[in-house]
């Protein structure tokens, strides 16, 4: 099909491109008449990641760290090339000094910092700013973080992070007034799981000053663009092996350690995700191949197409910034993921609807925090494997709904 004329030209250029990784995706050409459209919750994997993961099991599988055999060796030497991977990905400015701890996903990596961490870096009277409006993985483990230190007798207060009414964004002015000399640790997210925005964490440094520690939440944009530690100058982040085009149950957590005591996690690490380990490893490698800058550009080029046709359908309402959403925008550009609510139909029916014209959506309140949208709605999130006739047809069976 001839992409809409409504791409930029750009984007255009990079259909045989976009069509070469498509044909990479075992899954996705097995079911032409299916369009995956929930690439936030998890994505679908390349064959090269497969491929990866089949050699390992029938060449190489045995523990990592604990024999000294062939295989074993080369399973070691395997997880430890993975951390250095996760640095360059990640454009560490020095991986020298840095850590690399493999989790089974954000959450855990999260939790992780929250539980063998943050409580020795804390004291009595300091501040911590939590993003209430975000997923609630960034929320939780904070909170629950407080609430045993308390236990302890050392009272940490949180503080909520402020957010721009029209954008949906970090509202960074705000931020630089709340923070002071007790504000030790922010937490915040890179790319937003619910109104697909750019959360400008690159300013929040700036509002919080040099001392302070930056968690990311990288669920949302490893894998999908190119995220690079160096520039956004935070001393954490946790993503998601699988949102990142690897198997289930692996992730990382990257620690600068600059600030604070260094990141040790705690307790007896017991048997790694090998295999898993294996995937993300080969799902870096083809991500830094096919290149993240033009994943994210083909990405958001189909997700500002989705908003503007979705803008012309009245029984819509997209959730978020629709400005900085739009094609046309005159803003800072969302990230691939679109989220909209039918003025009449339920979201959960609108679902069922929509999978029986073949498209895969999540309809649901998105696990956001208690500060986040209260009405369930309908997530498209897009990866490199979706087209322009997808968008087009979802366009249509949605315009025909009414």
């Amino acid at each position: 099909m001839t992409n809409s004329p409504e791409l930029p030209s750009d984007v255009k250029e990079l259909d045989e491109w976009q069509r070469a990784l498509r044909a990479q995706f075992p899954i996705v050409t097995a079911h032409p008449d299916l369009a995956y459209l929930d690439s936030a919750a998890t994505a679908q994997k390349p064959r090269p990641v497969l491929d990866a993961v089949q050699t390992y099991l029938t060449t190489s599988n045995a523990n990592a760290g604990r024999g000294t055999y062939p295989w074993a060796n080369r399973t070691t030497a395997l997880v430890e090339q993975t951390r250095d991977l996760v640095r360059e990905f990640l454009d560490d400015p020095a991986p020298e000094r840095s850590a690399v701890h493999f989790t089974s996903g954000t959450t855990e990596g999260l939790r992780t910092v929250a539980r063998d961490w943050l409580p020795n870096f804390l004291a009595d009277g300091d501040e911590i700013v939590v993003p209430v409006a975000d997923h609630r993985a960034n929320i939780d483990p904070w909170t629950e973080t407080q609430r045993l230190l308390a236990r302890q007798g050392v009272h940490v207060r949180v503080v909520a992070m402020p957010y721009q009414q029209a954008s949906g964004d970090y509202d960074h002015t705000a931020l630089a007034r709340l923070a002071g000399p007790r504000t030790r640790f922010v937490a915040v997210t890179h790319v937003h799981h619910v109104y697909g925005g750019d959360m400008n964490v690159h300013r929040i440094r700036g509002a919080v000053g040099p001392d302070a520690v930056i968690c990311l939440d990288a669920a949302q944009s490893v894998g999908h663009l190119p995220v690079s530690v160096a520039g956004l100058d935070v001393d954490f982040v946790a993503f998601s092996g699988h949102k990142a085009l690897a198997l289930p149950g692996t992730g990382a957590v990257w620690a600068r350690q600059a600030r604070g005591p260094a990141f040790v996690p705690g307790g007896w690490s017991g048997t790694p995700n090998t295999v898993g380990i294996v995937s993300l490893a080969a799902a870096l490698d083809w991500l830094r191949a096919a290149g993240t800058d033009r994943i994210e550009r083909w990405t958001v080029a189909l997700a500002a197409r989705l908003t503007d046709g979705l803008r012309d359908l009245d029984a819509y309402e997209v959730v978020g910034c629709r400005t900085s959403l739009a094609a046309d925008s005159p803003v800072q550009r969302r990230r691939g993921i679109v989220t909209f609510r039918h003025r009449d139909i339920r979201s959960g029916d609108l679902g069922f609807i929509l999978f029986s014209h073949g498209f895969m959506v999540r309809c649901d309140h998105h696990c956001q925090g208690s500060a986040g949208e209260r009405s369930e709605s309908v997530r498209v999130s897009l990866h490199v494997h979706n087209t322009v006739e997808e968008i087009e047809r979802l366009l249509s069976v949605l315009g025909a709904l009414g």
